[in-house]
């Protein structure tokens, strides 16, 4: 798998034969980490998202530089470089002895029992060390802490008082805008994207085909929240939400929610965009309101795909 793309790139690529069939499992991942740190590589680059960390993870634990490139639906894990892009840059710079530090970080997924009740909360699963600069790397998501309820029913009750009957509105996976979920008597899917129209619920779970399908003609409004403690409003746990999704509801319908603590724990950092298109991502940037209470708002900046320096 890549070994023909490796090739394209002009490198030289050993294949490893770790035995899979036609649907690789957690235990091929694992086995072909703990095949290439035997091999005595310098740094193991993985693609994934939380569920390939965790695989990394068990396979090699502390034993192996690592760096994740994101690329699943589920990102909680501090193993990821901030976006492909900066992840090759990072690999890069560690190969050539320009950066040096390394640094222990937590590997998280979704407790999967918890969710299974209904509760959106993340798991300590170990520790991987990563090639670490400050502008490169992803923080890991930080959770709600129990006082955040009070904080997120306000939200939701300034997002429900003020929803028209005109508009379809795409409500975006997180526990705020669940709240939002919760404040019109419908059920949410923790994870998914849901759409309400009339306050009713329209769909559930939907695909981006399926948004597209129902969004057609009409006019839509997109409510997300960005992921704490890494900004994230989008390409993060929402590749639902597509750049042509977008597109048909347009910049100025985006409804941006979050508590107070939310902004906080991002230290001053802007919300981030990382689409996958560079166009879209450029288009969403720059200030947004962000509704953080009842009847209140505040301005923050948007930025798109961020790029790394040399500090």
């Amino acid at each position: 798998m890549g070994e023909w793309v490796a090739e394209d790139c002009g490198f030289s690529p050993d294949v490893i034969d770790v035995g899979a069939g036609e649907k690789t499992t957690a235990a091929d991942t694992q086995k072909a980490a703990r095949v290439m740190r035997n091999s005595g590589i310098d740094l193991l680059l993985f693609a994934g998202g939380d569920g390939t960390a965790r695989d990394v993870c068990k396979a090699v634990e502390g034993s192996v530089v690592v760096l994740g490139i994101p690329a699943g639906v589920k990102i909680h894990s501090a193993v990821f470089a901030s976006n492909p892009m900066l992840a090759g840059e990072l690999a890069a710079l560690y190969l050539q002895g320009k950066t040096k530090r390394i640094q222990e970080v937590e590997v998280m997924d979704i407790d999967e029992e918890d969710y299974r009740n209904g509760i959106l909360s993340a798991k300590l699963y170990g520790y991987l060390r990563v090639p670490f600069r400050r502008d490169y790397v992803q923080s890991r998501k930080a959770g709600s802490p129990p006082g955040e309820r009070y904080f997120q029913e306000a939200i939701a009750s300034e997002v429900v008082e003020n929803m028209s009957d005109e508009f379809f509105y795409i409500i975006g996976p997180g526990t705020t805008t669940r709240a939002i979920m919760d404040k019109l008597g419908l059920g949410n899917s923790l994870l998914g994207v849901d759409l309400v129209y009339r306050k009713k619920l329209s769909g559930k779970d939907l695909n981006e085909s399926e948004l597209l399908k129902r969004i057609r003609g009409k006019k839509a409004k997109l409510v997300i929240t960005p992921i704490g403690g890494q900004g994230y409003l989008l390409g993060r746990g929402n590749q639902q939400i597509s750049p042509e999704v977008i597109l048909k509801t347009g910049k100025d319908n985006v409804i941006i929610v979050a508590t107070a603590q939310k902004i906080h724990s991002l230290h001053g950092r802007p919300l981030l965009v990382d689409t996958g298109d560079k166009a879209t991502d450029q288009l969403l940037s720059g200030y947004f309101k962000v509704i953080t209470g009842y009847r209140e708002r505040i301005i923050y900046k948007v930025a798109d795909n961020p790029v790394g320096n040399n500090s």
